[in-house]
C-alpha cells in the first residue's frame, strides 16, 4: 500500500500571544489568569508567548512586534485598559487578531450604567440605577444625596461606573457609610453608580460562541454564596474560601434554563463576542436581575468560568480552543 506521505507532514503550530498584566486595579489578577492560559494551551497547536504590560502601560513587546510574529493574541487583561477596549483598538490598529469582544462591545459592558440602559431596552430586568459623577459629588453634594432619599432606600448599592472585580464595591445601610463609599468608588472612577439592592441569589453564567451571532451558548449557571462578605466582592472573588460556588446552582430546571436565556440575551445585547460570564441576583419572586457581562472573566484556579466550564464537560484546555477558535472567525 502506499504510503500518504501528506499525513506524515506536520500541522503547523499556531503563534498565540497572551497578553497580561495591565495599568489596572487587576493587574496581578490578570497575570494569575494569563499565566494560568500560557500553562494550559496544547503545546502540541500553539507555540505561546507571554506578553507582559506593565502598571504603567508599557508592553513587553509593541503591537508591531505582535503583527509580525503572532497569529492570534489571547486577551487576558481585566479591569481598565483590557475590557474597556483600548487594548483591542491598539490590536485592531495593527490588523491583528484577539480574543474575546471587539473595541466597542468591550467599552459598552465595561460600563455599568449604559450597559445597563441598554438590557433595559432588550427586556432584562435591571436594578434600578442613576450616575453620579465626581464633579457633581464635590460641588453639589447636598443634590447628590437629595436624589439619593428620592430614589433610593436603605439597603443601596454604590460602586464605580467601569471597574470590574467589585473593585470599590459597597453596600450601603446607613447614611454614616454613605462618605466613606462614594470617596472609595470615586478613587477608582470618574462615575459612581448608585444602585438599589436586590436582596436574592447570587448566580453568575458563563456565555461561549463560534465567533458568529446567533452562535451562542451558555455553560451551567454558578450559584453563589460568599463567606467572607455580605455580598461577591473581590476578597470574596480571588481568596481561597472567600465563597462557595455550587454549579449547576439549585435551582429547578426551568429557572436554570432561563437564567442561561437571560445571560446570552445579555451577552448579545452588548455584542460581545467569544465568551462572557454575565451576573445576575434572582430574587424571591423568581425575577432575574442583570448586574452586568465581564468580556474577559477571570481565568485563574479559582475562577468561576473555566469551573463552570469543566461542570459542563469542556476542559480548560477544550475552553481556550473553542476562545481562540471563535476568534479566527469574526
Amino acid at each position: 500500500m502506499k504510503e500518504n506521505k501528506e499525513n506524515k507532514i506536520p500541522k503547523k503550530k499556531k503563534r498565540v500571544a497572551v497578553l497580561m498584566g495591565g495599568p489596572s486595579h487587576e493587574h496581578e489578577v490578570s497575570i494569575k489568569s494569563g499565566n494560568k492560559v500560557v500553562e494550559n494551551l496544547h503545546k502540541g497547536k500553539y507555540e505561546v508567548t507571554p506578553v507582559l504590560i506593565s502598571k504603567t502601560g508599557s508592553w513587553a513587546f509593541e503591537p508591531k512586534h505582535l503583527a509580525e510574529n503572532s497569529d492570534v493574541v489571547f486577551i487576558a487583561l481585566h479591569g481598565n485598559y483590557g475590557e474597556d477596549g483600548m487594548a483591542q483598538s491598539m490590536l485592531e490598529a495593527e490588523g491583528i487578531q484577539y480574543t474575546g469582544s471587539g473595541t466597542l462591545a468591550s467599552a459598552l459592558a465595561m460600563n455599568k450604567f449604559l450597559s445597563g440602559e441598554v438590557f433595559r431596552r432588550n427586556g432584562l430586568a435591571v436594578p434600578l440605577s442613576f450616575l453620579v459623577d465626581k464633579k457633581e459629588w464635590t460641588n453639589n453634594r447636598e443634590d447628590v444625596f437629595a436624589r439619593i432619599k428620592n430614589y433610593l432606600s436603605f439597603p443601596f448599592v454604590v460602586k464605580p461606573n467601569n471597574q470590574g472585580s467589585s473593585v470599590g464595591v459597597h453596600v450601603v445601610r446607613n447614611w454614616g457609610e454613605l462618605t466613606d463609599a462614594l470617596y472609595d468608588a470615586f478613587s477608582v472612577s470618574k462615575s459612581v453608580l448608585m444602585q438599589t439592592f436586590i436582596k436574592g441569589v447570587e448566580v453568575s453564567c458563563g456565555v461561549l460562541d463560534f465567533g458568529w451571532q446567533g452562535s451562542e451558548y451558555a455553560l451551567l449557571p454558578t450559584e453563589i454564596i460568599p463567606r467572607s462578605s455580605s455580598f461577591f466582592n473581590f476578597d470574596s472573588k480571588y481568596v481561597e474560601g472567600g465563597s462557595e460556588e455550587i454549579t449547576p446552582a439549585r435551582f429547578q430546571e426551568h429557572v436554570l434554563r432561563d437564567i442561561q436565556r437571560t445571560a446570552i440575551m445579555a451577552h448579545k445585547s452588548v455584542g460581545a463576542k467569544g465568551f462572557s460570564r454575565t451576573d445576575m441576583i434572582v430574587d424571591s419572586r423568581g425575577v432575574i436581575f442583570v448586574l452586568e457581562v465581564n468580556t474577559i472573566p477571570g481565568l485563574t484556579e479559582n475562577s468561576l468560568l473555566p469551573k463552570a466550564a469543566l461542570a459542563s464537560g469542556i476542559s480548560f484546555e477544550d475552553l481556550l480552543d473553542r476562545i481562540i477558535e471563535a476568534a479566527s472567525k469574526q
